[in-house]
């Protein structure tokens, strides 16, 4: 009589079956966590690079008596023109056709460019050719506009004298709505005579940090903020609904403005 010696070693089809479900479970399980890792890492370095830029502003203050820079303006001569923004200046000849981009007025012509770049973000800059982008800097209250002027006269910003509560005014954030990234951060509502921006919801923070967002306030400090709001003024309300990753800081003007 034949016997068999070897008996086949192996996974039957349901254990195999059971063991991927198994790894599966564990992975779906896994995948959250390390993502979340991933993004504290990122949030991580998004606030060094808010931090490097507040103390860029401290040095720009310091060499411009107390001055905040200007949000943006731009200049013409001959067929050159200068846009000078606060984080990068574009420069373009329209007889030759070139351009160049170098460090905006905040670094006063010079510094480390890729620190405008929040880890967190991959878009459109929206303006010009920005080759990094996601930051955006608060310019219905700090920074203005070339317009927010008398006709003729030299661009002028706020002291840092004239911000009454440092610690409740934001200066730099992650900049975000709905069409990208735009540098310039804007209140919920306009206040003239130095707020001419239209466009409210161009303005928000985006909340990507595990939706939470980061600040860069005008004492010196940078960290999270989870507080959003969508309350704007009514033509634009419908851009900035309550379940979209951005919105404003404050459902007022509080959080921006000099009081």
């Amino acid at each position: 009589m034949k016997t068999n010696r070897h008996k086949q070693a192996g996974f039957t089809l349901v254990e195999m079956m059971t063991v991927i479900g198994i790894l599966s479970t564990l992975l779906g399980m896994l995948l959250p966590s390390l993502w979340a890792a991933k993004e504290v890492a990122r949030s991580a370095l998004c606030l060094t690079n808010l931090h490097g830029m507040n103390t860029a502003l401290g040095m720009y203050t310091s060499a411009n008596d107390g001055h905040y820079p200007l949000a943006y303006h731009s200049e013409r001569v001959g067929r050159v023109r200068t846009s000078y923004a606060w984080d990068f200046t574009y420069v373009k000849d329209w007889d030759t056709r070139e351009e160049e981009v170098t460090p905006g007025l905040l670094w006063q012509g010079q510094g480390p460019s890729q620190i405008q770049q929040c880890p967190s973000f991959d878009g459109s800059a929206n303006w010009q050719d920005d080759p990094y982008t996601g930051y955006n800097y608060n310019t219905s209250f700090l920074g203005y506009n070339e317009k927010a002027r008398e006709p003729g006269a030299a661009p002028e910003t706020v002291t840092v004298e004239d911000v009454g509560d440092p610690a409740g005014t934001a200066v730099f954030g992650d900049g975000e709505y709905e069409g990208g990234a735009n540098k310039f951060m804007r209140s919920p509502f306009r206040q003239p005579p130095w707020d001419t921006f239209v466009g409210r919801s161009a303005g928000t923070q985006g909340y990507r940090h595990l939706r939470k967002t980061n600040v860069a306030w005008a004492d010196g400090r940078a960290g999270h903020w989870a507080e959003k709001h969508n309350n704007t003024h009514p033509d634009e309300a419908a851009r900035v609904p309550d379940d979209a990753p951005y919105g404003f800081l404050s459902q007022d003007n509080s959080l921006y403005d000099l009081k």
